[in-house]
């Protein structure tokens, strides 16, 4: 196979949680800034800012619910507060 038909794999360096699948469930801030295509330090602005969705804390680690980012971007990933109202009339 030559190689110009071989992408690159990109390897986050932290194992996120799985199910049994093997599937993630949570991303961290360097898995989601490569999954959201933008940097770390944007990430991290975002949050701070409150444009992403709230955080999980798990121990010492922040990470995100990889099935909420899903329907927040299919909501057209509103600011957290909206997204908060959104999920909350949902339930």
């Amino acid at each position: 196979m030559p190689m110009a038909d071989i992408l690159p794999l990109r390897i986050c360096p932290v194992e996120p949680l799985a199910d049994p699948t093997g599937a993630p469930l949570v991303a961290d801030a360097r898995r989601l800034a490569v999954l959201l295509d933008v940097g770390l330090r944007t990430v991290r602005t975002w949050d701070a800012a409150g444009k992403l969705p709230e955080p999980v804390r798990i121990g010492g680690r922040v990470v995100w619910r990889l099935d909420e980012l899903r329907a927040w971007l299919d909501a057209g990933a509103p600011d957290r507060k909206t997204w908060a109202a959104i999920r909350a009339a949902r339930k």
